[in-house]
């Protein structure tokens, strides 16, 4: 796995050997070097610049990293100042309610970024093998199956996050997100185009595969693609020869192990939704749409 002792701001208390540096500083300090090399320094040149676009910016990931609501967030940040005044270079606490405007603010194209600078600096480019992608769901509500289940009040969709991970490295290289249920094809050709730039080429020509479930199987398979062709019907054959000789292959690959490696991706699923939670925190669909892509990042930056 990739080292993330990589920072561009150097820490006074590295000198001692006996220091430990709290998780929440790296993360912090990780956050805002990101968002300070992506952002702008003000949302708008009219803004009250209280705070700068890159600090209100980690202050998002880190209440997404945390787990925790904006009005809790503010909470922290107050009790806390190695975060607060040594990293964040914070004068004041920002309130509850900026935080929820600067998230607002953010789209997808700056966690992009953020995610390119910080693999451009781990060196993952051109290292991978073998690529995997997966899908999961985050619910619409934090409301527990036991309540859902008593009130007959079940999800009729959910927002989905799909993942392209390295399983060298085991990073996040692409992502995703629309809503389910529904097949996971649609997002195919969107996460290569995502990850290639991270797989490994020899003489110009492709040396990385891609794995994915069944979910997968659709018009934007390619050739060497490792995802299992889907059998249309109880009992039914793959008849159509490129299928034949996909599925073939996909046998191939269980037995050299080279298709178990897919079971990383679903690692990574278990990892985002313990630790950064399985529930959406928005309620409006734009900003449900981030979600599985910001917590993409921050795991990424946890990692």
């Amino acid at each position: 796995m990739v080292s993330m002792n990589t920072t561009s701001t150097s820490n006074p208390n590295t000198s001692n050997p006996n220091h430990r540096e709290s998780r929440y500083v790296r993360v912090a300090r990780i956050s805002y070097r990101l968002a300070q090399r992506s952002l702008p320094l003000y949302s708008h040149p009219k803004s009250p610049h209280h705070f700068t676009f890159p600090q209100l910016a980690a202050c998002v990931l880190m209440a997404f990293y945390l787990k925790l609501s904006y009005r809790d967030m503010e909470e922290w940040l107050l009790a806390t100042d190695a975060v607060r005044q040594q990293v964040l270079e914070l004068a004041r606490v920002p309130d509850h309610a900026t935080l929820a405007r600067a998230y607002k603010k953010l789209r997808v194209r700056d966690f992009d970024k953020m995610k390119e600078l910080l693999l451009s600096e781990l060196g993952v480019e051109g290292t991978e093998e073998v690529l995997a992608s997966d899908s999961t769901g985050f619910s619409p509500s934090g409301a527990s199956a036991y309540y859902q289940t008593r009130s007959g009040r079940t999800f009729r969709w959910w927002e989905k996050g799909a993942y392209c991970v390295g399983c060298h490295s085991q990073f996040i290289l692409s992502w995703r997100s629309g809503r389910g249920p529904g097949t996971d094809a649609p997002y195919l050709n969107g996460l290569r185009r995502g990850a290639r730039r991270y797989g490994r080429y020899r003489g110009g020509k492709r040396q990385w595969m891609m794995t994915a479930d069944a979910g997968f199987d659709g018009r934007g398979v390619q050739e060497g693609d490792l995802i299992p062709p889907i059998r249309r019907g109880r009992g039914a054959k793959v008849v159509d020869p490129a299928r034949v000789a996909r599925a073939e292959l996909v046998a191939q690959a269980r037995l050299d192990g080279v298709y178990g490696q897919r079971w990383k991706t679903e690692t990574v699923n278990s990892v985002i939704k313990r630790r950064f939670g399985s529930a959406l925190r928005s309620r409006k669909l734009s900003l449900q749409h981030r979600e599985p892509i910001i917590k993409g990042l921050v795991y990424n930056i946890h990692l």
